[in-house]
Parts: C-alpha cells; sequence; structure tokens
C-alpha cells in the first residue's frame, strides 16, 4: 500500500476510535513472578548492591517517578542522568572507553543510541537481561518483539505511536491557519517557527527527514528561508513557544511541554497535518551498557521497567506510548499522542516508522546531510 494511504487510513482510524480511558497506577504487577526462587534470590543480591545507573531523556517527570517507583517496589536507588541523547550517549561512549563503569543502561531515542552506542561496540545484547514471563512472552507485546538494530539483539523498543510533535501558542496562532506543511512558508510565520536542530538526533531530525521525504529538498529550502529559530535546549525552546517568543515548534515531545502546561500557559499539539506524520518508539528504546557497573540491579530495572508499572509510569511520564497490550493508551490522546496499537496493524506501523537502523541508513542519514548543507 502507498505510504500516503497508509498515512491517511491512519488519520481516519484515530478519529473514529473510542474515547479516552483514565487508568490507574499498576500496584499489584510482577507479583506472581517475584514469587520465585531465582527472582528472589536476583532481588536480594541487587539490593546489596544498593543502586542501578541509568541514563534518560530530558523528563523531570519521568526521573521523578523511576526514582520514587522503583525503590518502592524494591528498595533499590536509581541514580538518573538526564540529558538530550547525544550528550548522554557521547558521555557514556567516552567513560566505557576510558575504562569507567559508571552508567548500567540507557533509555532514548534510536538514533543517537545507534550512533554513539552501537557503532561504538559498547552494548550487551538484551535478550539475557530478560527474566520475568511477562517480559519476555512476546505475546504480552504488540508486535511481539521489536528491535532498532539490524541484528535484532542491541536496541530494545518499547514503545511505537504517531507524536504530534508540532505544538501552537494559541494566543498567536489558530489551527486552521497552519492544515499543511506549506502553510509553514506563509510570510506570516517567517521568524516565528521554534525547530529543534536537525542537525543532531532527536525528535527535529525525525521531523526533517519525514519532510524531506513527503515534501522533497526544495521545500526544505523554502522552509529554511523562513528563518528558524533553531535550537538544541529543549526546556528553552518549548518555554520560547509558553512565553509568544515563536508561534509554533516542531520536534519537540510533550515532556518538553509538561512543566508549562502544568502552568496553564497557551500550548497545545497542532492536529495533525495533511501530509500526516510517522511512525516512531520516541524514547522509548533501551540498551544496556557491557559488563555493567550493577549488572543484578540492572537486571531488576530491566524487567521492572519492560513490566506493566514501568511501562506505565514511562507511557504517563513522557506522553508516548508503550507496546505493551495490557496497559491502556488511549489517555495519551489528550498529549497528541496516537498508540499504534490502538488504530494500525504491526506491518502498516513497519511501513511509516523512520527510527529502526534501516531507516537511519535509507532516509535519516541522507535528509541529515540536507540540513546540514542548508542550515550552515
Amino acid at each position: 500500500m502507498p505510504f500516503q494511504n497508509i498515512i491517511a487510513r491512519i488519520v481516519l482510524s484515530a478519529a473514529l476510535s473510542g474515547a479516552l480511558i483514565f487508568v490507574p497506577p499498576v500496584n499489584g504487577q510482577q507479583s506472581k513472578a517475584a514469587g520465585s526462587t531465582d527472582w528472589e534470590q536476583l532481588v536480594d543480591t541487587a539490593r546489596k548492591e544498593g543502586k542501578v545507573t541509568v541514563s534518560i531523556p530530558a523528563s523531570a517527570e519521568l526521573r521523578k517517578q523511576l526514582e520514587e517507583q522503583f525503590k518502592k517496589r524494591y528498595g533499590i536507588e536509581v541514580e538518573v542522568f538526564t540529558s538530550r541523547g547525544s550528550a548522554g550517549v557521547r558521555r557514556m561512549a567516552d567513560e566505557f572507553k576510558a575504562g569507567v563503569r559508571h552508567f548500567d543502561l540507557h533509555i532514548g531515542g534510536s538514533s543517537s543510541i545507534v550512533s554513539g552506542m552501537l557503532d561504538e561496540g559498547i552494548l550487551d545484547p538484551i535478550e539475557p537481561w530478560l527474566a520475568l514471563p511477562e517480559v519476555k512472552d512476546p505475546k504480552q507485546w504488540w508486535g511481539g518483539h521489536l528491535w532498532v538494530d539490524y541484528a535484532k539483539r542491541f536496541v530494545y523498543t518499547f514503545q511505537a505511536y504517531l507524536s504530534e510533535i508540532i505544538w501552537y501558542n494559541t494566543d498567536l496562532v489558530k489551527p486552521n491557519e497552519i492544515r499543511s506543511y506549506d502553510d509553514f512558508l506563509n510570510p506570516k510565520w517567517k521568524g516565528k517557527i521554534g525547530y529543534l536542530d536537525p542537525r543532531t538526533p532527536g525528535a527535529g531530525d525525525s521531523s526533517w527527514s519525514f519532510m524531506w521525504r513527503v515534501k522533497g529538498e526544495e521545500y526544505l529550502k523554502k522552509l529554511v528561508a523562513q528563518d528558524l529559530y533553531l535550537g538544541r535546549d529543549q526546556r528553552l525552546l518549548a518555554e520560547s513557544l509558553a512565553k509568544g517568543r515563536v508561534a509554533v515548534t516542531i520536534g519537540l515531545s510533550y515532556y518538553s511541554f509538561l512543566p508549562f502546561l502544568k502552568a496553564g500557559l497557551p500550548i497545545k499539539t497542532l492536529p495533525t497535518l495533511k501530509e500526516g506524520n510517522y511512525g516512531t518508539g520516541g524514547s522509548g528504546n533501551l540498551a544496556v551498557i557491557k559488563a555493567p557497573a550493577h549488572p543484578n540491579s540492572a537486571k531488576v530495572f530491566v524487567n521492572w521497567l519492560l513490566g506493566r508499572e514501568g511501562q506505565e509510569i514511562v507511557s504517563r511520564a513522557l506522553g508516548q506510548a508503550t507496546r505493551r497490550l495490557d496497559v491502556d493508551t488511549r489517555f495519551l490522546r489528550e498529549s497528541g499522542t496516537i498508540a499504534a496499537k490502538d488504530v494500525m496493524s504491526v506491518n502498516d506501523f513497519l511501513q511509516i516508522e523512520n527510527q529502526s537502523e534501516e531507516k537511519l541508513d535509507k532516509v535519516r542519514e541522507p535528509a541529515a546531510k540536507v540540513a546540514h548543507a542548508l542550515l550552515k
């Protein structure tokens, strides 16, 4: 089926789906599995290690939830390092090469993991770290076990969704003013479009590569001529939109806007444009460092993270959709996220996703070269 037809069908399906449902946090997760002798021994050993060190996206809410809920569940500290993916993986790779074993695992976007960790040979295969039946069983996951890397071993993707990564200031923009990517070329928006720099890994280059694919290089040249307000600091860009310094932003996710949404500032996601959107795992990709500093705590954390409770927490904190079938994700629509498992087939998602190593090579890398050429 042609790419544009898939997008159109997905948008229609999303529009016709059911109402939002709030699902309270799950407190009984892993109770049966935790009764097994092997699991209990693993948890006991992990408690003696004392902590697990995790690199995550720049989300204060996710940091808070991971630190509080994992310790509450297992009595093990979580030392969290937050940053944009490219900065985090650079630090982990540099430390690994220097023989330092501080970090245990990383959660983030696929592009930075592939370029900064997989290509550097510092990752451990994921499968040996999966211990609990509810995590290992592919039937618990929409699409079974899905991977970013060609080898299907090192970068596990636990999310799949369509994200509205275009946000607008409701005091400055009416939704019907921007219904196509072509509308960004209106002289009215010159100097008023914030953009997460597409020359670095992240949702900015994901969005750029989507536009390169569906609109072409000539369109991107015209977009650049609109004097984009480029930035690599997600919070600063989100603040610029919330305070009206720009009218619209491209490439930022829900969690960057969460503090401003809580403060009641005038920002919303723009409804899907006529060209549609791409499929992604967002920040929901897991990588484990070779010979991690706290192997037992890391194993407990991996299984908690990929279990029902962990996935509920991550989905809510990031505003991104898990692939776990036992976590309801329809509530995420209020944050501009449509879970792939709620509206489409796995095959359709695989055709429009742009985060796998294959798509990074075939779509995002050539689009990035265009970005570097145009944004000097």
